[in-house]
């Protein structure tokens, strides 16, 4: 058997919405019943086989190529299997994801990992703003699972994040951890203004200090023993964070506006 292969025939003019192209969706469809799977392309339905020439049969590993940017919802809901993207994603990537893999070798737009419960998402690039983020109308962002991003990240990465682990090997844009309820994000890179507003709890584990505001107080240099079980829990992961063994920081609380109980913790 080979992967369930669906390649771009053509630059898209609207975006189109993939969302029923998931490994457990597809799972028990034949060949024809794939074909004709319905997409949103702009205001217009189209089949699954006017947007893509399809190949493989094994619809639990399932391959995007020549992937763009305007391909919304790659892996939303998915409960099972996996999903490898060559080229760019567009918002949305891993959406309300609940289990699985899905490895991007491309940039990611908006809204990645929203909603995310469970598995793995790796980004070998660039992601842009609310990465893990609550979308419009929702009071919780990202509940699990783990990301990975080789690249940068643009604005409010953790927004209102409720649970999980981000770890960016980039630099990140402004707002990072703002109005974060829990988990933990890792920033190897620099991270822009207002890092930590509107924090409720949760942790940032950065390398180098930001620009902080007035209410995330410093707490003083520590010794922290769980970070060295965190970071072996990364020891086979494959990111620059498996490689950190320190656990001497600079620890920052806050947001002082709001609780308070969040912490902003800075290798020394």
């Amino acid at each position: 058997m080979s992967a369930l292969t669906f390649t771009l025939k053509k630059d898209l003019a609207q975006r189109l919405d993939v969302a029923p192209l998931t490994p457990d969706e597809l799972a028990e469809k034949s060949a024809k019943e794939i074909a004709a799977t319905i997409l949103w392309y702009g205001k217009q339905q189209i089949r699954a086989d006017e947007a893509f020439d399809i190949a493989g049969d094994d619809a639990n590993n399932i391959a995007f190529k020549n992937s763009s940017d305007k391909l919304d919802y790659i892996g939303s809901q998915m409960k099972s299997g996996s999903i490898t993207i060559e080229g760019n994603a567009g918002n949305y990537l891993g959406f309300q994801m609940r289990n699985g893999d899905i490895t991007l070798n491309g940039n990611a737009s908006d809204f990645a990992a929203s909603g995310m419960a469970k598995g793995t998402l790796t980004i070998n690039g660039d992601v842009g703003d609310f990465l893990g983020g609550a979308i419009i109308g929702e009071r919780k962002g990202m509940r699990g699972g783990l990301v990975i991003v080789k690249g940068n990240a643009g604005d409010r990465v953790g927004d209102q994040m409720r649970r999980g682990i981000i770890l960016i090997e980039g630099n990140v844009g402004q707002y990072c951890a703002s109005r974060m309820l829990a988990g933990t994000i890792g920033v190897l890179g620099n991270v822009g203004e207002y890092t930590g507003f509107g924090m409720r709890r949760g942790t940032l584990l950065l390398t180098q200090t930001p620009k902080l505001h007035a209410t995330i107080q410093d707490c003083g240099t520590h010794t922290l023993p769980f970070l060295s079980l965190m970071f072996k829990a990364f020891q086979d992961l494959p990111t620059r964070f498996a490689q950190i063994k320190q656990n001497r920081v600079q620890r920052y609380a806050g947001d002082l506006g709001n609780d308070g109980k969040g912490e902003i913790l800075v290798f020394k």
